[in-house]
């Protein structure tokens, strides 16, 4: 089970979309998601839109892809950035924070970067839950590729992918 899946706000949002059940293989109705997650590609620009960069780490949930046993966020980050034609933005959570423009809040799409005790987490905006927090697809979330919210508050960055 995913952190995802053990956080009520995030389940509670879930259970209020009324869609098509695709599921992926955690048993997510991944349709759902998407449906609760604003659509903002435009204001990317070009091929590189959010919804690219999001469905790019969709794809690795419940998953770890780097072959990392520790500190792989920013490695997981750094893989879907360059998978989806974006510049490198290496291996370091707390560094993503200076990758690309700022924005003031969560924009489907946008990198988040996090504190925590002891470094940094990094992953990438799908979605906002009805209280205003992100939810976040990021690596390294219990040991694997989850889709979680997070509290505003712990938010230090969201920065705009890079070309």
């Amino acid at each position: 089970m995913s952190g995802a899946d053990r956080d009520q706000r995030y389940a509670a949002v879930m259970r209020e979309q009324q869609t098509a059940p695709v599921t992926t293989r955690r048993g997510r109705n991944r349709a759902q998601t998407a449906a609760m997650a604003q659509d903002t590609t435009s204001g990317f620009g070009g091929g590189f839109g959010s919804s690219t960069l999001v469905s790019e780490a969709r794809k690795y949930l419940g998953t770890n892809p780097t072959g990392r046993s520790r500190l792989w966020c920013g490695a997981f980050m750094d893989m879907v950035l360059q998978r989806t034609g974006h510049k490198a933005g290496g291996n370091l959570a707390k560094a993503y924070a200076s990758y690309g423009p700022r924005v003031s809040g969560p924009q489907v799409g946008a990198i988040a970067v996090m504190g925590r005790k002891g470094g940094g987490h990094v992953g990438v905006v799908s979605g906002i839950d009805p209280n205003g927090n992100p939810i976040i697809v990021s690596g390294n979330h219990n040991r694997t590729v989850a889709e979680s919210v997070y509290p505003a508050g712990r938010i230090q960055a969201y920065v705009l992918p890079g070309g």
